[in-house]
């Protein structure tokens, strides 16, 4: 869309009012035409605001539909690995315990992401002792939020301050409904506004894209293989097999066992990162300005290797914008998140 353009609509959304502005006249008294100026220009002013209201969220749609092929195809390789790890809980399980284990799988894995639906984000806000601010209690940030869900169109979220001084933030919540967004307070202090609020985009993305619920699957269902290899360990289930031919075979949990100890992280952690390029890409487009996310994500990589996180647990460094809790070397390996180098090297060279 073209400045042009831009004009044009708000032309045509405010309409031209100069000439309906009062004069002085015999019939009326100075102060009462300078009142009635008064209000057409205040009307005036919230009808040009609503129209670059307009433009933005014009401008943001287009430019989302610019990239919909490839967000598409990002979305399509997510469904994909949820339903490899979908079936990597449900192999183990068989291999365990024949269709006793299949269905102890199907109970476990259930059980977990109903929880982790209906009470995950109250989990690991309480965990990060997470506190919720008001306009009156944080207007920067507050304000910041609410221009950015106008722009995308959507709900506006809770929004928490953590105690911490690493600078990271975080969405969680099962919709966009029931959302809700958290920073550290040193995230607020060593960003500037423009830097804080390609973040925030980001994490709203988080939330436009229903991220925070595949995450939460996701977790929950790597969760699952973990509890059922634990259970076989403990239960004896690898150790004989029934006179059932459909039983366990002991060398098939072996195998199941290890693959899953390996497959399953992989998977979530694949999952996560193609999460994450798809949030910074969306979030860029929601304030037009990738430069800003991309030096934000700079700065927070540095700090966050001087300033470690002191609460929370690693289970949830899939959440953050970039991984509180990485290490070096090995470490790096089984990382949550892409390499925060990749991602600004992509912001980097995109053009709005």
């Amino acid at each position: 869309m073209s400045g042009e353009e831009d004009r044009r609509i708000v032309e045509r959304e405010v309409g031209v009012f100069a000439d309906a502005t009062p004069k002085a006249s015999s019939r009326k008294t100075k102060r009462e035409a300078a009142k009635e100026r008064s209000q057409i220009g205040n009307s005036s002013a919230r009808k040009i605001g609503e129209a670059v209201t307009v433009v933005g969220q014009k401008k943001f749609g287009e430019k989302l539909e610019e990239k919909e092929g490839t967000m598409t195809g990002n979305r399509m390789k997510t469904m994909i690995l949820l339903a490899a790890l979908t079936a990597l809980v449900l192999i183990l399980g068989q291999a365990l315990g024949g269709r006793g284990g299949l269905l102890m799988a199907l109970l476990v894995a259930g059980g977990m992401n109903f929880a982790s639906y209906w009470w995950s984000d109250k989990i690991v806000l309480r965990m990060y002792h997470a506190q919720e601010v008001t306009e009156q209690e944080a207007p920067e940030l507050y304000r910041m939020v609410r221009e950015l869900v106008q722009r995308a169109q959507m709900p506006m979220p809770k929004v928490y301050v953590i105690p911490e001084e690493t600078p990271n933030a975080f969405a969680t919540g099962r919709s966009p409904e029931k959302a809700a967004v958290a920073v550290t307070e040193g995230l607020m202090r060593m960003l500037d506004r423009r830097e804080l609020a390609g973040v925030m985009a980001h994490e709203l993305a988080h939330v436009l894209n229903r991220d925070t619920l595949i995450m939460t699957v996701s977790a929950a269902l790597a969760g699952a293989i973990g509890y059922l290899a634990q259970f076989a360990m403990f239960a004896g289930g690898l150790f004989g097999r029934s006179d059932d031919d459909e039983g366990p075979n002991p060398l098939v949990a072996i195998v199941g066992m290890v693959i899953a100890a390996i497959a399953a992280p992989m998977i979530q952690m694949a999952i996560s990162r193609s999460r994450e390029f798809i949030a910074d890409e969306t979030g860029a487009r929601l304030t037009g300005d990738p430069q800003a996310l991309a030096s934000a994500l700079r700065k927070i990589e540095g700090w966050s290797k001087q300033i470690p996180m002191h609460t929370g647990s690693p289970a949830t460094a899939h959440l953050f914008i970039i991984n509180p809790f990485a290490g070096g070397g090995l470490a790096s390996l089984f990382s949550t998140h892409p390499a925060t180098q990749a991602r600004i090297e992509r912001l980097e060279q995109m053009r709005f």
